[in-house]
C-alpha cells in the first residue's frame, strides 16, 4: 500500500479500467447502471456492427491480459474473473444469442425503458437530459430491430412465447397511458416548473419513444413472430454454456436438477412444521391464510408498503453494522422506491461517487394495494442489507484496493443472487426470522427458489419431471409444481415461468449459487476449526467482489496462486 492506503495501481488496472471506460462508452446504459458519469444524455447502438465492436474490445482485453504479469493477489484474482466473463460473453455470442437477445426481463426491450427510472429528475437541467436521451430511443429500437433481423437471417430467433411478451411489454409504453406518455406528463422539477420550451421537448421526445415502441410492436408481431420457433427448451449442450455464464462455474447438470428436487422437499418439510407453529394443527396454506388475514401483518396503499421497506432496511443495517459486519459510512444509506413500471423486486447500484445511492425498488402491479408483511420480510434482507446493497456497495466502496471494473463492473449472477439468498438464511440464523410468520415467509421464498432450477433446468435439459409417469414437461406442468410452491398470481407464475424459458440458467443460479456460499463456509470452518469467526469469513469472502463461483472460492481458500 501507498502512503494513502491506496494500493499502487498495476498494470491488469489500467487494463480492466480502460475496458470499462471504452464499454461505457459504446454502452450508456450499462454506463448509467453503474453510476458512470458522462454518458446520461445517450443511448447505445444497438445494430450488429456495434455489438461486434464490443465484441472485439473484449478480445482486445483479453488479449492484451495474457500478456500481462499480475503484480499481486488482487491482480490475479482480477485476471482471472476478467478471463472467465469476458470469454464466457464471448462463447455465449458465437451461438448467435448477443444479436437474436429478447426475452421478458434483460433484453433491451425492458432495459431501454428502465434506464429512466435511473435518471435524477430534480432539476430543469435534470429534464433537459431525459429530453436528450428519450430523443435518442428511435436510433436505439432501429438498431435493436436490425440486430434482430441480422439474427433471424442465420435462423437465431427467441422463442414465440418470448415475442409475445416483449410484444406486450412494448405497449405497455406507448400511448396516452403508456411509459413514456406518463414520464412526460408528471415532468416536474423539484426547484420549480418546467420552462414552457423545455416542457415541449419533453413532450415531443417522449412521443417520439413511444412512437419507436410501437414500430419495435409491429416488427415483433409482424415479421418476427413467424419466424420464432414453438419450442421454448434451449437443449443441454446451450443450456450447459448459459448455466456457465450465470454460476461463474460448471455444474453436473443431472445431479443438479436431482438436488433442487431434494431440497425442494426439504424445504417442504420445514415449512410444514413452521406452519404448526403458526397455528397448530394448520396446513401450510392455512397458516399462510391465517399469516394474511392478521391485521398486524398487513399493509394498506404503497406508501406504507414504501414506508414499512425503509423502516426494516435502516433497522437491519443498524443492528448489523458493527456487530455482524463492517459497514462503511455510505452504504448506511438505502433509498426504498416503488418503481413506477413492472420489473418485480429489485436493486440498483449506488454511484461510483455514491451520489446516488443504493436503491431497493418494488414493483406493484396495477390494482394490488395490500401487502403482507410476513411474506416480504427476508426480501428486504435479500435486496437490502446484509444482501444486495452490503455486497455491491462495500464492493463499489473499495476504491483504495479494487479497480473501478472490479468495483463497479464485475456481476456473476450465482455469486450476487446466491449471496442474496445465503443472506436471508443467515438472517434467520441471526434471530431476524424467529417470528413463526416471517419464518415461513422466508422459507416460501426459499421454496419458489427451489422450484426455479427443478423447472429450470428440467425443461431445457428434456429431463424427466417429477411426476415421471405422467409425460415430460410442458409449460403447464411447471406452472402448476410453481404454484405448489408458492402463493403467487397466476400472472405472476406466467411471468416466472417465461423467464426460466427466456434466460436459461439464469434462474436455477440463485440456489446454485447459494449452496456454493454454504459449502465454502463450511470448508472454511472446517479448515479453521475453533479459530473459524463469521464475521471475518464474510468481510474475507465479500472483499472478493462479484466474481464467478470458481473464482470466489480459490481466492478464500488461497488457491489462486503466482
Amino acid at each position: 500500500m501507498t502512503a494513502d492506503n491506496r494500493r499502487p495501481v498495476t498494470v491488469i488496472d489500467t487494463i480492466m479500467d480502460r475496458h470499462l471506460d471504452d464499454h461505457a462508452a459504446l454502452d450508456p446504459i450499462m454506463a448509467t447502471t453503474l453510476g458512470i458519469a458522462g454518458h446520461d444524455t445517450e443511448l447505445p447502438d444497438l445494430s450488429p456492427d456495434a455489438l461486434a465492436e464490443i465484441s472485439a474490445l473484449r478480445r482486445r482485453t483479453l488479449a492484451a491480459l495474457s500478456e500481462a504479469q499480475p503484480e499481486d493477489a488482487v491482480d490475479r484474482v482480477t485476471a482471472a474473473a476478467a478471463r472467465d466473463q469476458l470469454g464466457i460473453a464471448e462463447a455465449i455470442r458465437a451461438t448467435g444469442a448477443e444479436e437474436s437477445r429478447l426475452n421478458n426481463i434483460e433484453s433491451p426491450v425492458q432495459t431501454i425503458r428502465q434506464v429512466f427510472d435511473l435518471m435524477p429528475t430534480a432539476t430543469a437541467d435534470d429534464w433537459a437530459a431525459v429530453a436528450s436521451r428519450l430523443r435518442r430511443v428511435p436510433d436505439a429500437i432501429a438498431g435493436y430491430i436490425a440486430s434482430l433481423r441480422y439474427a433471424a437471417a442465420r435462423a437465431h430467433v427467441s422463442p414465440r412465447r418470448q415475442v409475445e411478451a416483449a410484444i406486450g411489454q412494448c405497449r405497455a409504453n406507448t400511448g396516452g397511458d403508456g411509459f413514456f406518455a406518463t414520464l412526460a406528463r408528471d415532468a416536474s422539477p423539484h426547484d420549480g416548473s418546467l420552462p414552457p420550451a423545455l416542457r415541449n421537448d419533453v413532450e415531443h421526445a417522449a412521443r417520439e419513444a413511444g412512437d419507436a415502441y410501437d414500430r419495435l410492436a409491429a416488427f415483433l408481431g409482424d415479421e418476427l413472430f413467424p419466424q420464432a420457433a414453438t419450442e421454448d427448451a434451449v437443449g443441454p449442450e446451450r443450456y450447459a454454456l448459459f448455466a456457465r455464464s450465470y454460476l461463474g462455474t460448471s455444474v453436473d447438470l443431472a445431479e443438479a436438477y436431482a438436488w433442487g428436487q431434494h431440497e425442494l422437499s426439504r424445504i417442504a418439510a420445514q415449512m410444514r412444521a413452521t406452519a404448526a407453529r403458526v397455528k397448530p394443527g394448520s396446513s401450510v396454506r392455512e397458516a399462510m391464510d391465517h399469516l394474511t388475514a392478521d391485521p398486524a401483518r398487513r399493509l394498506s396503499g404503497v406508501d406504507a408498503l414504501q414506508a414499512w421497506m425503509q423502516d426494516k432496511a435502516d433497522s437491519a443495517i443498524a443492528a448489523l453494522g458493527g456487530t455482524q459486519f463492517d459497514i462503511p459510512e455510505p452504504v448506511r444509506v438505502l433509498e426504498c422506491r416503488i418503481a413506477p413500471a413492472g420489473g418485480g423486486i429489485y436493486y440498483t447500484n449506488p454511484s461510483d461517487d455514491f451520489s446516488r445511492p443504493g436503491r431497493m425498488w418494488w414493483s406493484v402491479p396495477p390494482g394490488v394495494n395490500e401487502f403482507s408483511t410476513w411474506r416480504e420480510l427476508s426480501t428486504v434482507y435479500h435486496e437490502g442489507v446484509p444482501g444486495h446493497h452490503l455486497q455491491i456497495g462495500q464492493t463499489v466502496y473499495r476504491r483504495e484496493v479494487l479497480n473501478r471494473w472490479r468495483r463497479l463492473a464485475s456481476w456473476v449472477s450465482g455469486h450476487g443472487e446466491g449471496w442474496a439468498l445465503y443472506a436471508e438464511q443467515l438472517m434467520a440464523e441471526l434471530g431476524f426470522l424467529d417470528d413463526p410468520g416471517d419464518y415461513l415467509g422466508m422459507l416460501g421464498s426459499q421454496a419458489f427458489r427451489a422450484a426455479r432450477v427443478v423447472i429450470d433446468i428440467g425443461m431445457h435439459c428434456g429431463f424427466d419431471p417429477p411426476d415421471q409417469d405422467s409425460g415430460p414437461w410442458t409449460y403447464d406442468k411447471a406452472l402448476r409444481l410453481l404454484a405448489a410452491h408458492t402463493t403467487k398470481t397466476e400472472s405472476r407464475l406466467r411471468y416466472e415461468v417465461d423467464r426460466y424459458l427466456g434466460l436459461p440458467g439464469q434462474a436455477a443460479s440463485y440456489k446454485l449459487g447459494e449452496r456454493v456460499w454454504l459449502r465454502l463456509r463450511d470448508e472454511v470452518r472446517a479448515r479453521e476449526g475453533d479459530a473459524f469467526d463469521l464475521k471475518s469469513f464474510h468481510r474475507r469472502a465479500l472483499d472478493v467482489g462479484g466474481v464467478g463461483l470458481d473464482v470466489l472460492s480459490a481466492a478464500v481458500l488461497g488457491e489462486i496462486g503466482d
